[in-house]
């Protein structure tokens, strides 16, 4: 284990964007991986565009600390360059660093496309994409939390069977609200009235214990998907066996199911 100088920049940025939040950092390498330690039980690896690893590396780096009681989560160079306000936000609430709303203080009203949208592009990491239903959670007047679901699909193994994906759930910046995920997965269930309902946790940044909290069970592994950056450093799923300049990738998804 050996110190790390600010031999990227973007390095150099991110440090002193956790420094301005009072969070504190050492970089170190490790079997030629770049780590930043926050405290004692996170690491943020640090993923530069240009690297030779391939996902495997990535998944035995994260078991490896994981075995040791410590979260490590992959951080790419275009993911903080994109989006650098969300990126803060989700390691200030790993590090527990948000303010606290009771669920039971919060009211569930659905909400339009555009301001499902508007929110989950602010302050979920991989922004918005299509979904059936789509619910708030106000304290007060002011919107806090929001998931969105897909419409319900039957599902053959089982006659009037019918299945549903949570497909996002964020939580405005600063801000935790215990109970919120709960409350709305309730709201849902109690209103559209699905027999089971799923969900997908990125391995880059979580192992979905907020789901097994829940009593959602896994039930497979996901394998990792490589993605070609655009002028903007939006991620696009590669189609083809074409090489692009900038191609980056994730550690996969994991799968999980809770039934009502």
């Amino acid at each position: 284990m050996n110190n790390l100088t600010f031999d990227n920049n973007w390095h150099h940025q991110f440090s002193l964007a956790l420094a301005d939040h009072k969070i504190g950092c050492f970089f170190f390498t490790e079997d030629g991986f770049q780590l930043l330690k926050i405290d004692h039980k996170l690491i943020i690896h640090l993923v530069s565009l240009k690297n030779s690893f391939i996902p495997e590396d990535f998944n035995i780096l994260q078991e490896r600390h994981d075995q040791k009681g410590i979260k490590l989560i992959h951080l790419w160079e275009d993911l903080w360059l994109s989006k650098p306000d969300q990126v803060l936000a989700r390691i200030k609430s790993l590090l527990g660093r948000n303010s606290r709303i009771h669920g039971r203080k919060t009211k569930i009203a659905k909400i339009t496309k555009p301001v499902a949208d508007s929110f989950l592009n602010e302050n979920h990491l991989q922004g918005t994409v299509t979904s059936r239903y789509k619910i708030g959670l106000f304290e007060k007047d002011q919107l806090v939390a929001v998931a969105t679901f897909s419409a319900l699909r039957k599902m053959n193994h089982t006659e009037n069977y019918k299945s549903a994906e949570l497909i996002r759930f964020a939580v405005k910046a600063e801000y935790s609200i215990t109970g919120g995920l709960s409350k709305l997965i309730s709201y849902f269930a109690t209103t559209y009235q699905p027999n089971d309902l799923m969900t997908y946790a990125d391995r880059d940044w979580s192992a979905g214990a907020a789901y097994i909290k829940l009593g959602f069970k896994q039930t497979a592994v996901l394998a990792p998907q490589i993605y070609v950056l655009d002028e903007n450093l939006n991620r696009q799923l590669k189609k083809d066996d074409q090489a692009f300049a900038n191609e980056v990738f994730n550690t996969g998804s994991l799968k999980f199911i809770l039934q009502f």
